[in-house]
């Protein structure tokens, strides 16, 4: 591995329910997953979480809490995708569709996995749960994982 690159994967919930968007174009098209995306040189990840949320969806937020990372390999691919994930309860906006998401809530319980990147199944119920986490998924292709290590966490390093 020589490169990492940063990323960032937002997560807004409101009682039983998640908002998560359907990526209309680019890497995971189809896919339903958080709100993010790469961090910008200049930009700390919180600031960069908090652009590609107002970018991807409209919505601004007073606060994220950091409460996951992620790391992914794809067989072949030169570059590690280090992965900042974050929730909040408190949002400003509706959330309204751009070129890049279709927004929907869905209920905890009807999560469309099966529509999401196969890692979600693994890392979600950790998120649900209130439990913080750090993962590593090697991938070949986007649909099959060859390896992972997911553990429950104490506290998440800072930036």
């Amino acid at each position: 591995m020589s490169a990492r690159q940063l990323f960032s994967l937002v997560f807004i919930r409101k009682g039983t329910e998640i908002l998560l968007g359907q990526k209309k174009r680019g890497f995971g098209k189809d896919l339903w997953n958080g709100y993010g995306g790469k961090v910008e040189s200049g930009e700390t990840i919180v600031q960069g979480a908090v652009r590609e949320l107002k970018e991807e969806s409209g919505l601004t937020v007073p606060d994220l809490k950091k409460i996951g990372i992620l790391e992914f390999e794809f067989e072949g691919v030169e570059t590690l995708l280090e992965v900042h994930v974050f929730e909040t309860f408190k949002y400003d906006g509706e959330a309204t569709e751009t070129e890049e998401m279709r927004p929907k809530w869905y209920n905890i319980k009807d999560i469309p996995f099966k529509q999401m990147w196969p890692d979600d199944e693994y890392w979600f119920p950790y998120m649900l749960r209130g439990e913080l986490f750090k993962g590593y998924f090697l991938y070949r292709g986007q649909d099959l994982i060859l390896k992972h290590k997911l553990d429950a966490m104490e506290e998440l390093p800072s930036e």
